[in-house]
């Protein structure tokens, strides 16, 4: 049986706007549904492989450096020397910011499904091509390894932008905000899987092929196989993208771009009655399928957009660039607080393989017991407690706790207190996640009108990039001691630990200024936060709904 309903009727439930389109009113006001869910899972695979492949490099570079840099007599294994050590570990980070702006472009363009394929392609092809970076020496394993690495970047760009926003069109209002960030979220178990991975892995060959520690043979310590370790942790991040190719290609457009970008009306209503379960049906008033008024034909470049969301555009893009500062800058103490609690014990007690074991162990147990349970913190309580009120918090204990580890600093290098420090630190990344880590890739996907959200998106994601790239080199180089005989190897002085802290608090302070900048998006559709929800008379008509049985 088919009943229509008017869009009159449906807005009598609904606080948007007068005039939205009555196939996005019907999504704003779905119930939660299976498609929910599975959207999250599409869309969340993607990050989970973002996140395995951006952060297993983490476990590998110390056996990197013990396979290609390896100095015959040095007391201590190789390691990578500074140039290359972030050529390695900051290319993807440039080719993310690159892949951002791009198919966050290009997703408004061309469509978030049809672009959406192509970044997964990317990354399955280039984690392969990762493990299997070829030469014969260090320089021509190093040069492949960083060309294939960046283009892996450019793939794992692109699915922030077009993850979001996707997320962000299929999900209902009332719980949006849960929707978008549980994408986000995946992040934490790639991370968690990568550990594992390593874990397992390293066990095996250690099983398979023992080796003495460095102190005892240099040489022995780092058994040929060893290099086949490292390659095959890269590689299996192309499964878990690989598996989702499928389930991606299958999902429809969103409503919101074929209504308001392709202007196909029609289409957006047949594409969502298969998705809600629902019969929908443009009727005859609204036939020619376009959303034709001027007042929305704006560009990014125009006055218009700067008047609407330049402000808006502002607070994304700056609190993303100051939180990545912050989040990525964690990499600089790490090593410290590991060896402090002695999940890392020093190199030369250890074999190669047994090395990356101890580092995939101690990224595991801050996995599990810090970075997800933030991060399903802010899912669980972003729709209750808002996007500013979160965003607002933990960028105030991220300040508090910075300050806290950095005013007393000495006090806390004395052995007797740097559990304290452990702890402190550790609950600095926790508000990280239950905070704006996590908030400034919502909210992006929420505030921009549907032609120009994918590249907003990109933008204040590329921010985000950019702000990672100064924390994790810029303040690896601050960071180091003022005295020349106390920095590590090849660095020049920096600032020391203690201001780095400081510099870091005061960043964290000015991002909590800046998200008073951001609108709250909280409850509201997507056409109400845009300006969007103001149409044509000749298409602000009806739509015919029937629940199917």
């Amino acid at each position: 049986m088919f009943v229509i309903v008017s869009v009159d009727n449906l807005e009598e439930k609904s606080m948007s706007g007068n005039n939205q389109l009555g196939v996005l009113k019907a999504l704003d006001v779905a119930k939660t549904q299976l498609y929910h869910f599975t959207a999250i899972i599409i869309a969340g695979m993607g990050f989970f492989t973002d996140a395995y492949d951006l952060f297993c490099i983490a476990l590998v570079t110390k056996l990197l450096g013990r396979i290609y840099y390896h100095k015959a007599g040095a007391e201590k294994p190789g390691t990578l020397p500074p140039e290359v050590a972030a050529a390695v570990n900051g290319v993807a980070l440039c080719g993310t910011l690159m892949g951002q702006l791009f198919f966050g472009w290009l997703g408004d363009k061309l469509g978030r499904k049809r672009v959406y394929g192509i970044t997964l392609i990317m990354m399955v092809i280039c984690s392969v091509a990762s493990g299997l970076s070829f030469g014969n020496n260090s320089k021509g394993v190093m040069t492949t390894l960083c060309f294939f690495r960046f283009w892996l970047g450019v793939g794992i760009g692109g699915d922030y932008p077009l993850s979001a926003t996707i997320m962000s069109e299929y999900a209902n209002k009332k719980t949006r905000g849960g929707f978008i960030a549980a994408v986000f979220a995946m992040q934490g178990f790639g991370i968690l899987a990568g550990g594992i991975v390593a874990l397992a892995l390293s066990s095996i060959f250690d099983y398979q092929f023992p080796s003495p520690i460095y102190s005892v043979d240099p040489v022995a310590s780092t058994v040929p196989q060893a290099d086949y370790l490292w390659r095959i942790i890269l590689m299996i991040g192309a499964l878990p993208a690989a598996m989702t190719y499928y389930w991606r290609m299958k999902m429809p457009e969103t409503a919101r771009y074929t209504a308001l970008v392709a202007r196909n009306i029609k289409l957006a209503a047949q594409d969502m009655s298969k998705v809600l379960q629902v019969d929908l049906k443009a009727e005859e008033d609204i036939a020619e399928n376009t959303v034709t008024n001027p007042k929305l034909n704006y560009g990014l470049f125009s006055r218009k957009f700067l008047k609407c969301h330049g402000l808006p555009l502002l607070g994304t893009t700056s609190t993303w660039f100051l939180l990545d500062i912050a989040f990525y800058s964690q990499n600089l103490f790490e090593k410290d607080i590991f060896s402090a609690i002695g999940w890392i014990p020093k190199a030369a007690t250890m074999n190669a393989i047994d090395e990356v074991y101890k580092i995939a162990r101690a990224q595991t147990l801050i996995s599990l017991f810090s970075t997800i349970p933030g991060y399903w913190f802010t899912v669980f309580f972003i729709d209750i407690m808002g996007r500013f009120a979160i965003q607002i918090m933990g960028f105030f204990f991220m300040t508090v706790f910075m300050f806290a580890l950095a005013l007393p600093y000495n006090h806390w290098t004395k052995p007797d207190n740097r559990i304290g420090f452990v702890i402190i630190f550790s609950l600095t990344f926790f508000f990280a996640n239950f905070g704006p880590n996590v908030t400034t890739f919502v909210v992006p996907a929420e505030i921009f009108p549907a032609r120009l959200r994918s590249t907003c998106h990109g933008i204040s994601a590329a921010a985000g990039k950019a702000g990672a790239i100064v924390g994790a080199f810029g303040f690896l180089y601050a960071a180091q001691s003022k005295d020349k005989t106390k920095t590590d190897a090849g660095y020049p002085p920096g600032i020391g630990v203690k201001n780095s802290l400081i510099m870091l608090g005061v960043i964290n302070f000015v991002g909590m200024l800046m998200t008073f900048l951001v609108p709250e998006s909280k409850g509201k559709s997507l056409e109400e936060l845009s300006g969007e929800n103001v149409i044509n008379e000749t298409t602000s008509s009806k739509v015919g709904i029937s629940r199917r049985n």
